[in-house]
């Protein structure tokens, strides 16, 4: 039998008003299929609810962190949170396959262990929270579970890969051929700097400079993504 679902709850930090929803959320469609449950419905429809909704916040949560992104890098950011091994390890985490209804024969075939069936689960109670409580309920359940994981890459986006970022822009638009040159470098070989320029078929297309000549090849990918509008200043 599963666990007592009040543990999940304070899991959660969430009180649902009616509780068929998170009922309806921890069912497994082997479970209803076992039982021949014609008038009980499975986790699926919550499920799709809750995946269009976890879009939602996080993609309004970088939004609004990240005013200067343009959509594809949002959606890069989004789909770093958003992924079936993010949604998996907070499922794991928060031990949501113990308060899981399966059918036996799911169970003996180790699909409630599956990371598939337990990501759909955690869509599934999000999607039963925003059903029960509304997007601002929904939204504070969100960002307290995925807080780490947003965390995680807000830390890489600080150290933004702006060069991986003009690679790629280059490769999709088929722009031609990359490289960077370190054209200079000054002071003290203790506190050196480089001057660094980046050029698209040895057109020059941005410049930078910076204590490493790696930092100073960031800065000139991060000025051409500016100079050609991938990036807002």
């Amino acid at each position: 039998m599963p666990k007592n679902v009040s543990i999940l709850l304070s899991l959660l930090e969430y009180e649902f008003k009616n509780d068929k929803y998170i009922n309806i959320a921890l069912t497994h469609s082997s479970y209803i299929n076992e039982h021949n449950l014609k008038d009980t419905v499975s986790n699926e429809r919550l499920e799709f609810l809750g995946d269009a909704v976890l879009d939602l916040i996080i993609g309004e949560y970088f939004y609004y962190s990240h005013k200067n992104l343009k959509e594809g890098s949002l959606s890069k950011l989004r789909s770093k949170v958003v992924n079936e091994n993010s949604l998996y390890k907070i499922a794991t985490n928060i031990s949501i396959g113990d308060f899981m209804y399966f059918g036996k024969g799911e169970i003996k075939n180790k699909g409630n262990l599956r990371e598939s069936t337990l990501s759909d689960c955690l869509e599934a109670l999000i999607g039963a929270i925003y059903i029960d409580g509304g997007l601002d309920a929904v939204r504070k359940v969100i960002l307290r579970l995925f807080h780490d994981r947003i965390m995680e890459v807000e830390n890489l986006k600080s150290l933004e890969d702006y060069k991986t970022m003009l690679q790629e822009c280059i490769q999709r638009n088929k722009m031609g051929n990359i490289k960077y040159v370190i054209y200079d470098e000054k002071g003290p070989s203790n506190d050196k700097v480089f001057y660094s320029n980046v050029l698209i078929n040895d057109i020059i297309i941005g410049n930078g400079y910076g204590k490493t000549k790696k930092s100073s090849e960031q800065l000139a990918a991060k000025n051409a993504l500016i100079r050609i509008g991938e990036l807002d200043v």
